[in-house]
């Protein structure tokens, strides 16, 4: 019981990510909020990794793999997402970030021995990309801000954390989980805090930011990122990464959810029926077989990421 509320409690924190980084991105604009995410889970992430005497790996390949890791996973992603909803709805981008198990089957056909396609595979694949097309089919109409490049940007981000989960599953399947969680963060900030710094002008005045973007800024950092990725690893720990990355199918209705009543966002048949597609064709990919590999992102995990 306990591991189930941690499970739905988990849907829920990486399902909000995208409202969050609706609500932020306007005040902040993309790369600042992204910057200050990322920088304050990677204060408190180095702290952890510290204080538990986690070590990084010897290995130069291992260390490469992490460099990519945080770049991939973490700093590119978490930007074009949060660019991204600057131009679509907050739920449908909770829709399009779904994909991330889709892009993780085409990538891990290319570079793991093990991953092939087969008819099942690829029918899920035609599914899921089928809803994807519809999702694209809304652009356009009317009082909709759901527009092509904005999408783009979140099936972008998609595709990053696949890649980054079949890396991590090819180089660093010896590495502790949270050690490369704590890694990527801080990877991530190192790239694009000075980024930011050097292309942002002028700079977000923090003293002028409204409460409300003060406190989803927090969240998304602290809560969204951090606590986040131990409910993460605390499930892949009690209870496998099958049964973990279910929470894939949670994070779409919730962030829909939200988006519709916290924000208005409008909720048609097409986006019910896209996020349907995606969720059926990620289920034909897995159906009675392990997922290729979950990928600590979101953003959002996400996950969360994201």
């Amino acid at each position: 019981m306990r591991n189930w509320a941690i499970f739905w409690l988990l849907g829920v924190v990486w399902g909000s990510s995208f409202l969050l980084i609706k609500v932020a991105v306007e005040d902040l604009g993309p790369l600042p909020l992204v910057s200050i995410r990322i920088g304050l889970a990677a204060l408190f992430m180095a702290a952890f990794l510290v204080l538990t005497g986690r070590r990084l790996p010897s290995g130069r390949q291992e260390r490469l793999a992490l460099l990519f890791v945080g770049v991939m996973n973490t700093a590119v992603p978490f930007t074009l997402i949060t660019w991204g909803e600057q131009n679509i709805d907050s739920g449908l981008a909770t829709v399009l970030n779904a994909t991330v198990p889709l892009w993780t089957l085409i990538f891990a056909h290319v570079a793991l021995t093990d991953e092939r396609f087969s008819p099942q595979k690829l029918l899920g694949l035609l599914i899921g990309f089928a809803g994807v097309a519809l999702l694209a089919s809304r652009n356009g109409s009317a009082g909709s801000e759901n527009s092509l490049a904005g999408q783009a940007a979140v099936l972008i981000a998609s595709a990053f954390y696949a890649m980054s989960a079949v890396v991590i599953r090819r180089y660093l399947r010896k590495v502790e989980p949270l050690t490369i969680a704590g890694t990527s963060l801080i990877v991530g900030g190192i790239a694009i805090v000075p980024v930011t710094l050097a292309t942002v002008r002028p700079l977000p005045a923090l003293d002028a930011l409204s409460t409300t973007t003060v406190l989803a800024t927090l969240t998304l950092a602290l809560l969204n990122t951090v606590f986040a990725y131990f409910l993460f690893y605390h499930l892949i720990d009690t209870w496998g990464a099958t049964r973990t990355t279910l929470v894939t199918y949670v994070m779409p209705p919730v962030g829909v959810t939200l988006g519709w009543l916290l924000l208005d966002e409008p909720v048609d048949w097409k986006i019910v029926v896209g996020a349907a597609l995606i969720l059926g064709g990620i289920v034909a990919v897995n159906w009675r077989r392990t997922p290729v590999a979950a990928a600590p992102v979101r953003g959002a995990t996400a996950p969360g990421s994201d």
